[in-house]
């Protein structure tokens, strides 16, 4: 497979398709940083701290600065880790109509400059997790470390457990939020952190069910790309299954929230189970990506509000 550090010079300068729309630089820049993931991440990475002011019995604006510490701050580690995303796999993302139009593929923006930009983002994030707790920082660096280095530059090219190891820096928002507030990190913290974990794989690999061929084309070693959509639907149902006992580890947010959070899996696993018979893989995989972007959306904010006194 190409390396980006071998790439030819039509590759440094990007990739240009045959129809480029027009994009403001804004745009370009919150495409480079892939908004969309570091918004959802700020929602668990807020639950996180929420819950450790709840549990430690602390005033949220009494905290208020570290608050807005641990949110910026991780926002901006994300963005940078994921403007790097793009700089290295430029020279696969034109494969791919979720990614084509990146400005790393299209021209808009020079590689070394998203690199820099990266780089820039990732240090100003680091330093303001640096004024909430060592702990949060630490565990930053390693949901970066992970994301950067063992999943876009290792395991995303050669080997179908890319999503799992993926997975570990996006389960680690919650921690980080914990931590800053709390960093002796309780068992409710790591609970939030397996259920982010396990969520991943089955969400992704909905997505690489959908994006098959593109994957394929890309060579990109996805699950459903190298044994198919019969064993990708089995390790789904796999990973929704052990989701179920989680909740009760949350006993402390009370009952309603159980219920809720055992119906959601409840209904994830029967969707899961749907696949077995369904004949249209793809249409099945789309309702399992749609169900588990609500599903955490809907868990992670009924965290909060069962808190609020």
């Amino acid at each position: 497979m190409p390396d980006s550090r071998t790439l030819s010079e039509t590759h440094l300068s990007g990739h240009r398709p045959e129809e480029i729309h027009e994009t403001t630089a804004l745009n370009d820049f919150l495409s480079l940083i892939k908004m969309g993931i570091v918004n959802s991440n700020m929602i668990t990475t807020f639950t996180g701290l929420w819950l450790a002011l709840h549990f430690t019995g602390q005033s949220f604006l009494q905290n208020i600065d570290s608050v807005l510490f641990v949110l910026l701050g991780s926002a901006l580690i994300i963005a940078g880790s994921c403007a790097i995303n793009n700089f290295y796999d430029r020279d696969i993302d034109h494969i791919m109509e979720r990614t084509k139009m990146r400005p790393t593929v299209t021209g808009k923006m020079n590689p070394i400059q998203a690199l820099w930009i990266g780089i820039l983002l990732l240090t100003f994030g680091f330093i303001l997790l640096l004024m909430t707790t060592v702990t949060a920082t630490l565990i930053g660096l390693i949901g970066v470390i992970t994301y950067v280095f063992l999943y876009t530059m290792w395991t995303k090219r050669h080997y179908t457990l890319n999503t799992v190891v993926g997975s570990v820096s996006g389960a680690v928002p919650p921690l980080i939020g914990w931590a800053a507030i709390d960093a002796d990190l309780s068992v409710l913290a790591w609970v939030l952190f397996m259920i982010m974990f396990i969520w991943q794989p089955p969400h992704f690999l909905a997505l690489a069910m959908k994006r098959v061929e593109e994957y394929r084309a890309a060579g990109i070693p996805m699950l459903p790309v190298v044994h198919g959509f019969a064993i990708t639907k089995r390790q789904m149902m796999v990973w929704v299954i052990c989701l179920l006992p989680l909740p009760f580890y949350l006993f402390q947010l009370g009952v309603p929230f159980i219920i809720l959070a055992t119906a959601l899996n409840i209904g994830w696993l029967v969707l899961a189970l749907s696949g077995m018979k369904m004949k249209d893989d793809l249409k099945w995989a789309k309702w399992m990506f749609i169900y588990s972007l609500n599903y955490l959306t809907i868990l992670f904010v009924a965290m909060v509000l069962f808190t609020i006194n």
